[in-house]
């Protein structure tokens, strides 16, 4: 018998982009019978934007066209958030949006190798953290360390224990004050060591402590998952927050055309029971009066269909 090898090659190829997809594909078929349960049902778009996000020259006029627009979260970056604490108290009375996460804004970095950088992240996450419980956020985000940030600890079991040993502490005190720490993973250009959402949800479960969540990006996870759904079903109860952008430069929804593809993740949002948020966290390449409507109706349009 003669074996046609460029026959084979094309079967062998077909047939692992099958199991490929099926991998991805999977999951949903197998948690169909929960489509009606109150995991699914539970599940909501809570849609939430940084200050940067909405046209407007003021705090006000920004929360003003976010109402309009059905927008119920606002993620505020950690360092302004610190020196207008009453301002935002004051913008968000009487209005329909709450405060999602709080964006970083610590100094230093935890795995430094440098005790007193190390110290300097734990001081201003404290107060970070304090500020977040006063205005009811779901956490404040936080990277275990930048490639541009040096010298860092290698990567070893020792590290990650020492990570979990620091953010068990840390998680504790964000309990104390209401809310959490939430390990962002990002892509490989950005960050070594936190890539995966699988990763970061790992180590929540390796500390077991409910001050300790972790998040997906959309725009990271274009990079470094293979499948938006699997990533948010491997986080399960973990997950805390999502931000989401373009998935090739880095802007509003939409403007980067049919890549801008959500509903697997959507879908996977959706089987999990998700009802924290989705916080825009991108750029804009046309008037933000036009595009940013235009990116929530692409959103609610993609959570339907998902």
């Amino acid at each position: 018998m003669t074996l046609d090898r460029r026959r084979f090659i094309q079967t062998t190829l077909v047939g692992s982009a099958a199991m490929v997809l099926g991998g991805c594909t999977s999951s949903a078929k197998a948690d169909s019978k929960d489509d009606n349960s109150g995991r699914k049902s539970k599940a909501k778009l809570n849609l939430s934007f940084q200050e940067g996000i909405p046209p407007g020259d003021t705090l006000n006029e920004k929360f003003d066209f976010m109402e309009e627009h059905g927008v119920v979260g606002f993620e505020p970056h950690g360092k302004p958030m610190l020196e207008r604490l009453q301002e935002m108290k004051d913008a968000l009375k009487g209005r329909d949006i709450k405060v999602s996460a709080i964006c970083a804004g610590f100094d230093g970095f935890i795995l430094s190798t440098d005790p007193e950088i190390r110290k300097q992240c734990r001081d201003t996450m404290e107060a970070l953290i304090i500020g977040a419980g006063e205005l009811q956020s779901v956490g404040v985000i936080i990277v275990p360390a930048f490639n541009n940030q040096v010298p860092v600890m290698p990567h070893t079991q020792e590290t990650r224990d020492f990570l979990c040993e620091q953010f068990d502490e840390m998680g504790t005190f964000a309990h104390q004050h209401g809310t959490t720490v939430i390990f962002e993973p990002l892509n490989r250009k950005e960050a070594f060591y936190l890539r995966q959402v699988a990763d970061a949800a790992s180590i929540c479960r390796d500390i077991n402590n409910s001050g300790v969540k972790c998040m997906g990006d959309f725009w990271h996870m274009t990079w470094e998952e293979n499948c938006d759904m699997g990533a948010f079903l491997s986080a399960g109860e973990h997950l805390q927050h999502v931000h989401i952008a373009s998935r090739k430069r880095r802007s509003m929804p939409g403007e980067d055309g049919e890549a801008d593809n959500y509903r697997n993740g959507f879908k996977g949002l959706k089987m999990m029971g998700y009802d924290k948020y989705v916080s825009f966290e991108c750029g804009a390449q046309g008037d933000r009066n036009i595009v940013v409507p235009a990116a929530l109706d692409l959103l609610r349009k993609q959570w339907e269909e998902a």
